[in-house]
Formats: C-alpha cells, structure tokens, sequence
C-alpha cells in the first residue's frame, strides 16, 4: 500500500512541480540531530567551558534559535516527528522505544508504538520523490531490524549504527562493507560515513541525516580530552559539567566540523542548508531507571528539569541553521519551533509537494529565515508523554509565552507558566491566573482529542511500597541496577 501511495504522490508532484527546477532551486541538507544535547551546552548558548568552535562558527555564520523545542522529552518521539511531520502522539510513539514501566505506580501508561509504521510517508521518500538522494547515519530508533530501519524508509545510503561510543562498543547495520577500524571512536566512524556519502553525491542534490549517539550516557571519551577537561574543572573550581561529558560533548563539535569541511571541501558550500539541534533536552544526572545517580554530568540552569521532562530542561534544545543566501548570518530567531517543523521546511526548500494523503502539524521555517523577527502562522505547540522516567506522566501546551503542564497520574496536578519573565519556572501562576489556566487546559483537552492521543488508567495493582519499582519491556523483569556493570568510561578502562 505504502508503495502505491508513494507512486501516486510522485506522479502528482510530476504534474505539479516545475520542469524547470534548477540546481540552485534544490539545496542540499544536511540534518545533524545531537542526542540528549542539552540547550545550553554549546559556546554559542552561554557554555564558557566546553570548546565547541564548529558548531559556535555555525550560529556566526546563520540563524540561532532561542526557543526551539524537541517534539518529545526522550528520543524515539522526536525521531517519529522529524520522519513524519506530526506530532508523535497521532502515531503512539510516545516513549523511547520499547520504554520500560512501574507496574505498581498510581497509573498504567500507555504501550508505546514499537516502530515507525511503514506506512507513513518519512521526509526522505517525500525528499527523493522531490529529486534528492538521502542518506542516514547513526542512531535510527524507531524499529530493530531490517524491517523497520532506514533503509526501509525511504534512505539510499543506510548505516545504521547501535550502541556506545567507544571502539568495539556498537555495531553498524546496513552497508555491511563498511566497518569501523578496531581503534576507531564512534564518533569518527560516523563522520567516515557522512563524508562518504556526500562524496558519492558531488552533481545531484543530496538529504543526510546524521544522528550521532553522542552524547547520551553512558558517559565514555577520548582520554586526552577527557584529561583536558579534568585540569580545566580543577583549574577553576568547577564541579560540573562532568570533564567526560564535557569532551563527549567536544568530540561531537569535532564531528560536525569534519562534516562542515567536506561541504566546503567539495564546493558544495553555497548550495547546503546546514541544521543542527538535539532529539530532546540535556541530561542533569548520569542515571536512568538501570543507573544508580553517582554522577552529575551537567547543569542545565537556567532551564527547570531535564530529558524525560516536560519542563523546559526536557524539551528546549539548541537551534542553528546555516543556509546561505536565505539564513541571514549571525542573526537570532525567538519564535517557537518544534521537531516536526523540519519535514515542511526541507521540502519546502527543496520545492517539493508535501503528502496530501498525510497529515503534517509542522509549518516551514522558511519565513523565519528571511525575517527572523516574524511569527508562525500556529497557535501553539503541544506535548504529549504520559509515560514515567525522569517525572510523572504529563502533557504540556505552549501559547505564545504562557505554558501550562497536566499531570496524567490522577493527581490533578497543574503548573502554569509566564516563560517570558520566569524561564526557570519557578513560579506557578495556577492560583492567580486561574481563567488562563482553564483556557488552556480546554485547548490541552482538545488537542489531544483531535490526534487521540493515548492516556494512563487508574491502576488497579496500585502498590505504594512497591510503586518505585522499574521493569523492562525487553525482558518483562524487574531491574535490578545492583547487578549493572559500570560501562568503562574512556579506552583506557576497557
């Protein structure tokens, strides 16, 4: 069925198109999608130690966005809003892919969408049916398999990569050829790959995606940055961020600027849109529902939460496109953007029909670029995570400034925020502002009707000993972080 409708969508964008798109009407992309990057973790956002000179010369030579978000506070909802254009909820992957749960906390969550269903038109077929050749590198997460990764949606050039940073430590799928060197960090393995495709694209206009693991725990780096990091915190009395997420963080500058220079180095420059964000916001401690908190790893003030959060440590994330000719170099864009957002605006670019037989929620920011100063045509944007990780169950809206968080674990619980004057939200306005409140928890109401969003039911093994508890969806047991090997943390400890 998939197949008939990409037929059908590319023989209307034939009929509708103009025959006399030229080269310069069809820019390359280049996506770069950081994991757990938090929104200030880069030079250019306010970060005075860690080295980040690539990604810092792309805000000087671009637009920076102060208000960007993730669509999802983990990674596999924000991936399905990249590849869809909608928001994640409409789909039901609502959790990081296969999630986990507490089978005796007050509610049961929703079970999450287990892989992008085939039938949804991803921006790389929409893309190629538009002329491009696409190419994915990295992380997938939205499927195991051959039956489900990027070569299944829409991607000539799949090289799907699994697991950790270090060498021996992840594994590649598609393109079997190529292997990474048996001393080779994953980071540089992936630019190895990025430069190779556009290598193998010099005449025809070329999407890639690369989604690098880096830097999402388990904490691992190169022992010289790590060393550097380490006399640099002693140095200045610092505690955070932690000198090895500080060089993880580094060796994903020196991969963004490994692929800057192959643009530059095969005069592809000019006609290359550059985006880079994060999947979901910063990580504040090195746990999750298998890691015990012994390690801090960075600060995310002045944002409230972190990844696995709807406050906006979860969901706010850095921002820059770099498109010349179109992005006005060293210029700053407020306007609220979210992941879905990014399919309209790359086939927006690359005048190309969007789906008519799918629902798209994001809009192009194409009118951004040429007017940072502008508003979206939207009336506010939306999330969705009734799961728990690193918070409770919730769904959030954003209306220009004023955001509002429903908890979904039959507390009732609101918080209501004017993010204009209390970024940090730090004041809930539940009890002054309470028409805004219900105004937008109508809206919240709403919305989540319209996309028929998935929602937690009272629990009936509700065990408040017990509630604490974290089982895996792998393999239907609790977890027991006692008996979890520490991960090495640089080449040296392995």
């Amino acid at each position: 069925m998939k197949h008939l409708v990409l037929l059908f969508f590319t023989v209307i964008a034939f009929f509708t198109s103009s025959q006399e798109t030229s080269a310069a009407d069809q820019p390359n992309i280049v996506f770069i999608f950081i994991d757990d990057l938090g929104w200030g973790d880069v030079g250019c956002y306010g970060n005075d130690f860690i080295d980040t000179p690539c990604i810092d010369q792309l805000a000087k030579e671009g637009i920076r966005f102060t208000d960007a978000y993730a669509a999802g506070a983990v990674c596999s909802p924000s991936r399905c809003a990249v590849q869809s254009g909608q928001n994640q909820a409409r789909i039901g992957i609502t959790a990081h892919i296969p999630g986990h749960w507490r089978p005796f906390e007050r509610v049961i969550t929703p079970q999450t969408t287990m892989a992008l269903p085939h039938d949804t038109i991803t921006v790389a077929e929409s893309l190629k049916v538009a002329g491009y050749r696409t190419g994915y590198v990295g992380k997938w997460h939205l499927g195991r398999g051959d039956k489900f990764g990027p070569a299944t949606q829409g991607y000539d050039f799949a090289v799907e990569i699994n697991g950790a940073h270090l060498p021996g430590k992840y594994r590649v799928n598609g393109r079997p050829h190529f292997k990474p060197k048996p001393d080779q960090f994953r980071t540089d393995f992936e630019a190895d790959m990025c430069t190779q495709f556009i290598g193998e694209n010099p005449d025809k206009p070329f999407f890639l995606m690369l989604s690098p693991f880096a830097v999402h725990i388990p904490l691992a780096g190169k022992s010289a940055l790590v060393e550097k990091y380490r006399a640099r915190a002693k140095k200045r009395g610092r505690d955070l961020p932690h000198p090895i997420y500080a060089a993880m963080v580094e060796e994903t500058d020196t991969l963004v600027g490994r692929v800057v220079d192959e643009i530059e180095a095969k005069g592809l420059t000019e006609n290359t849109m550059i985006v880079f964000t994060s999947d979901n916001g910063g990580l504040y401690r090195r746990y999750d529902y298998r890691e015990a908190a012994d390690d801090n790893v960075s600060s995310l003030a002045p944002l409230k939460g972190e990844k696995g959060s709807l406050h906006e440590g979860g969901t706010r994330v850095p921002l820059i496109v770099k498109y010349p000719g179109k992005a006005p170099s060293g210029t700053t864009c407020s306007e609220p953007t979210i992941s879905y957002d990014f399919y309209p605006t790359f086939l927006s670019a690359a005048n190309g029909p969007l789906p008519a037989t799918q629902t798209i929620d994001g809009l192009s920011l194409l009118p951004l670029f040429e007017n940072p100063n502008a508003h979206l045509k939207r009336d506010a944007i939306h999330w969705h995570y009734p799961h728990y990780h690193h918070d409770r169950p919730a769904s959030a809206v954003r209306e220009r400034d004023w955001k509002l968080i429903e908890y979904l674990d039959g507390s009732g619980d609101l918080e209501l925020y004017h993010l204009a004057e209390d970024l940090s939200e730090q004041k809930n306005l539940i009890a002054e502002r309470k028409g805004k409140a219900t105004d937008l928890k109508n809206k919240l109401n709403a919305w989540r009707a319209e996309v028929i969003a998935r929602m937690p039911i009272p629990n009936p093994s509700f065990d408040p000993k017990r509630a604490h508890e974290w089982w895996s969806m792998r393999t239907g047991k609790p977890v027991d972080s006692d008996k979890r090997t520490r991960f090495p943390q640089t080449e040296k400890d392995r």
